[in-house]
């Protein structure tokens, strides 16, 4: 962009959509993520231009799958939206102890469980039950037993350590404050409070406070064939490959659209740094983040959301880049778990994975980077 021209914003699709300049450079990462999920797509924003957009398997530009754990960050980003609108609500911020019946119908009556301050609970620090390994100050520990996870651990019984099963979050594996375990469990809870501050189920209320200024397509929330009484805190947004990009950019912008601010700046920034809640290990408000420098190759600002089936959305302030490496299962496209329209593209057939997520995931900003610097 020239130096003084005006800020961009790009408008829905129905109005144009991104401005475009696209770039064979990436070829090569397109390439490598197909060895890495079986359906999926690349699609990249650098300094408000659409620079690449492919596909493969039954993604498209209008498919729109249940994005697994990605929908994690919407569920943050839809409670920083919620502490700039009802302040006097958390009088303390993110510090604010949410463990009572002003905040959660009904919690349980354990004394831990009243010491879990808001920002624990969006860090994974509030000593939920979820999944192994869990972390104390870097060091990798075992829960003995794990949390439950998956849509299970979305059930609003469930996560409130109401409901026996194989995995459950009947007690604490840890003081408040004191481990780091990546327990879906923890984030559903702050949809739950979303919902009873809010009055709105954390569908609508992203519907009105996100999607609407985002200008954001068709879109919905997964797991329709579950048997889950309200939205799934914990994941499952579906949405659009060029709405997720928006939603990237809104936090590439300090939570701006435009003129309007839509989240909080002081809110969007911390998600992408290292967290005060957070000294185990380098999550922050449902992103992970480099702030310790982990992922080689990769700019220290750079903080990233990843969900089961090999979503990855990343975010790269200081090259104002934008990625979103679209994956997913093929059950991950159906009508029955979306609610939205089926695909449109085909499937693959036989096929193996060459690179496990966790792989792809880091490899791929690091390939979109290098490649980019070269255009």
């Amino acid at each position: 962009m020239l130096a003084g021209a005006e800020e961009y914003f790009p408008p829905p699709d129905r109005e144009g959509g991104w401005r475009r300049r696209p770039s064979a450079a990436l070829d090569g990462v397109f390439e490598y993520i197909q060895g890495s999920t079986k359906n999926g797509g690349l699609a990249v924003v650098r300094d408000g231009w659409l620079i690449y957009e492919r596909y493969f398997g039954l993604a498209d530009g209008e498919a729109a799958p249940n994005l697994a754990s990605c929908g994690k960050s919407v569920t943050s980003v839809a409670t920083g939206i919620l502490l700039g609108q009802r302040p006097e609500m958390f009088p303390e911020g993110l510090k604010t102890r949410v463990y009572s019946s002003r905040y959660l119908a009904e919690p349980m009556a354990e004394e831990a469980r009243g010491r879990i301050q808001l920002g624990q609970l969006l860090s994974m620090t509030a000593g939920i039950r979820g999944n192994n390994p869990g972390y104390v100050r870097g060091r990798e520990v075992r829960l003995d037993p794990e949390g439950p996870d998956g849509w299970e651990a979305m059930e609003d019984e469930m996560s409130l350590g109401r409901r026996d099963g194989a995995r459950n979050a009947r007690t604490l594996w840890c003081e408040p404050g004191e481990g780091y375990s990546y327990a879906t469990s923890s984030i559903h809870l702050v949809s739950m409070i979303l919902r009873r501050v809010s009055g709105r189920e954390l569908e609508e209320f992203t519907r009105r406070y996100i999607a609407g200024p985002l200008g954001w397509g068709r879109w919905g929330w997964g797991y329709r064939n579950r048997p889950l009484k309200h939205t799934p805190g914990g994941g499952g947004i579906a949405l659009r490959a060029r709405d997720m990009l928006r939603f990237g950019y809104l936090l590439l912008k300090g939570g701006r659209w435009g003129q309007r601010p839509v989240v909080p700046e002081s809110y969007v920034r911390a998600c992408g740094r290292l967290s005060e809640f957070n000294p185990h290990y380098p999550y922050s408000y449902q992103f992970t983040v480099n702030g310790d420098g982990h992922l080689e190759g990769v700019p220290r600002d750079a903080f990233w959301k990843s969900g089961s089936g090999g979503h990855c959305l990343y975010v790269v302030p200081s090259l104002e880049l934008v990625i979103w490496k679209m994956g997913g299962r093929d059950e991950q496209y159906d009508r029955a778990n979306t609610g939205l329209p089926g695909p449109r593209g085909k499937p693959r057939g036989e096929w193996k994975a060459r690179v496990t997520d966790q792989e792809a995931a880091g490899e791929t900003v690091r390939m979109v980077i290098q490649a980019s610097n070269r255009l």
